[in-house]
């Protein structure tokens, strides 16, 4: 099967979904949780860097960063090995993000905690967005708040038939099947429709 990879990131984490379609039926594949740390401290690297020199500081959050970048493109090459091993190709991969962060810099993140809580949530999206370049995926990011609409459009079906669709792959797995695996699953089915229509215009 053609098969795509969603993510819904939270801190150090994200809620993994691979689906596979084949004949206009979609599939679950594959669902976990993927860590995105190896350390407690990394989940939140402006905090741990929060009473430090701003030189440490910043080599604090570089390490943090370096790190969450090394294990999400690892963490993205086992989802596609364990993909093809059972004979499936991904194409594509689905990220529900939020809304974009200004460019602050370390320091100006540092200076107001709210930053520090918004730099960790767009850290974690951005690092398996780059994982996802890293292999050679295509990548379709859908923001949060708009990712229901955004499915309805791209997907071309009503609210309810999407809702019945996901409850139905929730079903075919078991649980867990909560917000984060339903995002992730949308986000899926969307990087798999659009790589579809890539292929349909080439």
């Amino acid at each position: 099967m053609k098969a795509a990879i969603g993510f819904k990131a939270h801190s150090g984490w994200a809620a993994l979904v691979v689906l596979g379609a084949s004949g206009g039926d979609v599939t679950v594949l594959d669902r976990r949780r993927v860590d995105l740390v190896e350390e407690a401290w990394a989940k939140q690297p402006y905090h741990a860097a929060e009473d430090a020199a701003s030189n440490e500081a910043r080599k604090i959050v570089k390490r943090g960063i370096d790190s969450a970048r090394r294990i999400a493109i690892r963490q993205m090459r086992a989802a596609v090995k364990r993909a093809r091993d059972e004979g499936h190709e991904v194409v594509s991969c689905g990220l529900v993000v939020g809304e974009p962060m200004p460019e602050w810099t370390v320091d100006e993140i540092l200076a107001v905690h709210f930053r520090m809580h918004k730099a960790e949530g767009v850290l974690f999206r951005d690092v398996l967005a780059r994982a996802a370049g890293a292999c050679d995926l295509a990548l379709v990011e859908i923001p949060e708040k708009s990712l229901l609409a955004s499915a309805i459009t791209t997907l071309a079906v009503p609210a309810a038939s999407l809702s019945k669709r996901i409850a139905a792959l929730g079903k075919s797995v078991g649980p867990p099947w909560g917000k984060d695996q339903k995002d992730a699953a949308i986000a899926a089915m969307m990087a798999l429709e659009q790589s579809v229509r890539t292929v349909a215009r080439a």
